[in-house]
């Protein structure tokens, strides 16, 4: 793992979803058993690029989730290697039984690509806007799952994913989020990123809170506090080793999701902390809300999404020390 931290708090001129896309192009190059199923979503993503390229290998299944996802199943049954896309709340709720049973259950590769999770649905609205999308296929034994934040996190993930023989499910910022890392940055499924070091607190993040979370590193160092700050793009498997010894060395920990702290992130670290070792934790997240229609930006400091939101909860957990 190896990787270039830009974090200016700036737009990339590509959009996350091209991220997928390019790696898509490079991995149906690559191997004639990757395929990818959408379902009636192609333009959202820039998925004509692959029909054009692959018409033999991209299928449209239309809107009808559920029988994409059981015909993902099948197809990775035979041998294929099947990235599915659909927006988050689709891909999550309305197919679930199907990837627990097509994908999870029978233990064959297929990879959800879920679309606008959380307050990235914005003007979509409540109905679409999943905040527990990820937690759902936290619950299916031996899934991965992931949340990245930027072009290429997304890019060097799905990569990794390809070569992965079970079920995961990977959250895609489509637009509308800030690059973190330079290109040819890798990661590796299941580790953490320490972006920046620190003894006083451990502040962990994923997804469009890592920009946030950056921000909130340098005000709290203004302070005079000594932030540690960890990319936790992977939320299953979990980085339990890094968890552990930043709560032994740091002594408090605040978590960064744009997802339902109950089911998500939040949760699963505070089982790790609590198992191995009880630190004061605060967790900033949606606090058990449902989604509404809005401007991304209101949406962050509607749900408490913002840097002053995670300075906020990081003072308080210091304070509990």
């Amino acid at each position: 793992m190896s990787y270039t931290l830009i974090a200016k708090h700036e737009s990339d001129k590509r959009t996350n979803r091209d991220g997928y896309i390019s790696a898509m192009l490079e991995l149906m190059k690559e191997d004639d058993k990757v395929v990818h199923i959408d379902c009636d979503l192609m333009s959202c993503i820039n998925a004509g690029k692959l029909l054009a390229a692959y018409p033999d290998r991209t299928f449209n299944a239309g809107i009808a989730e559920q029988n994409a996802m059981a015909v993902a199943g099948g197809m990775a049954a035979t041998g294929m290697k099947v990235f599915i896309h659909s927006f988050g709340c689709f891909a999550s709720r309305r197919a679930f039984d199907q990837a627990y049973l097509a994908g999870g259950y029978s233990l064959v590769p297929v990879h959800v690509i879920g679309s606008d999770p959380g307050v990235t649905a914005a003007y979509n609205g409540g109905t679409h806007m999943p905040f527990e999308d990820a937690g759902l296929y936290m619950s299916i034994p031996n899934a991965i799952v992931i949340d990245s934040c930027d072009y290429v996190q997304t890019y060097a993930l799905t990569k990794k994913l390809a070569a992965a023989p079970q079920l995961s499910y990977m959250r895609l910022i489509r637009k509308g989020f800030k690059t973190i890392y330079g290109d040819g940055s890798d990661f590796e499924i299941g580790k953490g990123v320490t972006l920046k070091d620190g003894k006083d607190i451990t502040i962990i993040a994923s997804g469009i809170m890592v920009d946030e979370a950056l921000k909130a590193q340098e005000a709290l160092s203004q302070k005079g506090v000594s932030v540690r700050l960890i990319d936790m793009h992977t939320w299953k498997p979990l980085d339990e080793e890094l968890i552990i010894q930043s709560a032994k060395e740091t002594g408090c920990i605040v978590t960064c999701e744009n997802h339902q702290v109950g089911t998500g992130l939040g949760a699963a670290i505070s089982s790790v902390v609590s198992k191995n070792c009880p630190v004061p934790m605060e967790m900033v997240g949606v606090q058990n809300r449902f989604g509404q229609v809005g401007d991304q930006n209101f949406l962050m400091k509607e749900y408490n999404l913002c840097c002053e939101d995670i300075v906020a909860a990081a003072e308080k957990a210091m304070a509990r020390k």
